[in-house]
């Protein structure tokens, strides 16, 4: 009897669940109104709980409503949230509702699917070692060509990594010379994201002969920045197939696996480019402002930072900036963009170059830094550098470990060993 009273209990709990769902969606389909459904999950840090949730958003006023499916019940009833927009939403993505960090982690309904799944084409952009120092002119142009940044990182390839990557090759004159020149200093992998994105990425590229692409397509990458088929600026992948398999090699779904970061942890300091500077496409910009002021990029990767390990690395202004909050839900409302930068005497000079964190007194008093060029307010200020010369290799530690994500790295911040390197 107490069996059957269970089953029939969840009978009803998987009926109402659909029920309430279907309730939403006929609402929608009443109204004429497109509607787009994921399946999301948040980590309760008090309960040590992941927690699942519907994800309902509306784009005609940007509104968005959440079902709680453990407990099958509505946890937020439609709201306008002004800090999530269309282009955030794809599987793999982490979303911020009000303050609450959702992992996206698969579509809630075949019509979501068919619609934005077909427009969220991922590929590979590989910048080689010619064109490092040109990552940030080749970045504006990926941006204007409304293909999103979702991963990146500087890597140096062995002369073995090299050969695997481009085994399709091996049979060709010139592999042993691509391979040597791959591997002969740091590449910058990066994931892109957008509606057809192989092939618009391949026609930024253009012709994989320099001096042809030259001739033919002027305005393309490898036109401007390219020397010859070998020092050809970037690689893309030709297919989606190929796309995938080279994805995995460079961002690889095991932690701890795949090339090494460029990392040097001497001499240097740390630079992030923060969430609302991504997101408005100034990474490039801000890139093109650091080489061309002599600063040495010499280490760079894309990360995702959520509140607690927020909290932890800006724990230091707690008590001393009244934006501290504030400060935290800028770091962990999207991407950042972590950035090692090397020299001598490094943490003082890229400071000042950095300008005072207020960005219009920075426009006042020194017009021509990062502060002042790129950034909004006090918090939204385009870059966190580090203030003290001997946090320089700390906050870097922090960023930069192979085996551990930057949320587990900030025990390295701390002065620690995260649990993953121990």
């Amino acid at each position: 009897m107490v069996f059957f009273q269970k089953s029939l209990k969840t009978v009803f709990n998987t009926m109402y669940v659909k029920l309430t769902c279907g309730l939403i969606h006929v609402r929608a389909f009443i109204h004429s109104e497109d509607r787009y459904a994921f399946l999301a999950e948040w980590y309760d840090p008090t309960a040590a709980l992941l927690r699942r949730y519907q994800l309902f958003y509306y784009p005609k006023d940007g509104a968005v409503e959440m079902f709680d499916v453990k407990n099958q019940r509505i946890f937020l009833r439609r709201t306008r949230c002004d800090e999530l927009h269309q282009e955030d939403l794809f599987v793999g993505n982490r979303v911020n509702v009000f303050s609450r960090q959702l992992n996206l982690i698969e579509y809630g309904d075949q019509f979501t699917a068919n619609k934005l799944g077909s427009k969220k084409e991922r590929t590979l952009a590989l910048i080689k070692p010619d064109s490092v120092t040109k990552v940030g002119d080749v970045l504006e142009l990926i941006h204007s060509s409304n293909l999103i940044v979702t991963k990146a990182k500087m890597v140096k390839l062995t002369w073995s990594q090299a050969a695997d990557f481009y085994v399709e090759h091996q049979s060709k004159p010139f592999f042993n010379n691509l391979v040597q020149f791959v591997s002969s200093g740091p590449v910058v992998a990066m994931e892109l994201m957008g509606d057809e994105a192989v092939s618009i990425w391949r026609r930024l590229l253009g012709p994989a002969d320099s001096a042809t692409a030259r001739k033919e397509a002027p305005h393309c990458v490898r036109a401007q920045f390219g020397t010859d088929g070998i020092k050809n600026v970037g690689h893309g992948s030709d297919s989606l197939a190929a796309a995938a398999r080279e994805l995995e090699f460079f961002f690889p779904s095991t932690i701890g696996h795949g090339p090494s970061n460029t990392a040097v942890f001497t001499n240097c300091t740390c630079c992030i480019i923060k969430p609302h500077a991504v997101s408005e496409g100034l990474t490039g910009k801000i890139l093109n402002s650091i080489s061309s002021a002599g600063f040495e990029v010499s280490a760079l990767q894309m990360f995702n930072v959520d509140r607690a390990n927020a909290e932890e690395f800006y724990e230091v202004y707690k008590s001393v900036v009244p934006e501290y909050p504030s400060m935290v839900t800028e770091l962990c409302s999207g991407p950042c963009i972590v950035l090692e930068i090397s020299g001598t005497d490094i943490p003082q000079t890229f400071r000042e170059f950095c300008g005072p964190a207020d960005p219009e007194i920075a426009r006042h008093l020194r017009p021509s830094t990062l502060r002042a060029l790129y950034g909004k307010d006090k918090v939204k200020n385009a870059v966190h550098c580090t203030d003290l010369p001997e946090d320089g290799v700390l906050e870097v530690g922090g960023g930069f470990t192979d085996r551990c994500t930057f949320s587990s790295s900030i025990q390295h911040v701390k002065g620690s060993i995260c649990n993953l390197c121990r």
